[in-house]
């Protein structure tokens, strides 16, 4: 099966075993959009329909938060958009962004996936959550470290949901965030981040 085929958490419980929980366990580092983010986001919001298709929302929304933020981490973490991973012919795909650590190989080789992000199609993140916890799974299983904590992030572009996974166990965040509150999603975004900091 392909990540895609995922259609909800429950689906990918059943095939894996994993619980589920909720909690609020999200918090905020304190990192602020760069002026040349917000002058950039500005001008889209006002000139571009942002939210038109699945790939405006990508390419004006999401990966600009994303890479904004990585900005600040960039001698720890390597941000990749649309990388293939495989682990078994059950847990395949291309996630729509991934965080890994930094290889030693350099750029064109990922290192450690660390975080997931997930462009909720069509709005559905009911599927959305489905296939990131299926990538979840299968980052976990290609790092060979249950005991490494994973993070997804499901997005529509507009709304922010979070999630974790330990072991077998699947944590939900309780609070959804919008883009609207700019500072508390890059401050969510960086906690997962510093989170995953080398020890």
């Amino acid at each position: 099966m392909a990540f895609t085929d995922f259609n909800s958490i429950a689906q990918v419980q059943e095939a894996f075993k994993i619980k589920y929980t909720e909690s609020e366990y999200i918090q905020y580092a304190d990192i602020e959009p760069s002026q040349a983010f917000l002058e950039e986001f500005e001008f889209s919001q006002r000139h571009i329909n942002v939210f038109s298709s699945e790939a405006s929302r990508c390419e004006n929304v999401i990966y600009p938060v994303l890479r904004d933020v990585y900005k600040n981490y960039v001698e720890w973490f390597a941000l990749w958009s649309h990388e293939l991973i495989s682990y078994d012919e059950d847990l395949s795909g291309t996630p729509d962004y991934l965080i890994s650590t930094k290889s030693e190989l350099g750029k064109t080789v990922p290192g450690t996936p660390i975080i997931i992000v997930v462009e909720a199609k069509r709005n559905d993140f009911i599927k959305g959550w489905g296939q990131c916890l299926a990538e979840l799974v299968a980052v976990q299983k290609i790092n060979d470290d249950d005991k490494r904590t994973v993070y997804g992030i499901v997005t529509d572009g507009e709304f922010w949901q979070f999630g974790k996974l330990d072991g077998n166990q699947f944590t939900r965040n309780e609070t959804a965030l919008t883009i609207s509150d700019l500072k508390k999603v890059f401050g969510a975004i960086g906690y997962l981040m510093d989170a995953s900091l080398p020890k």
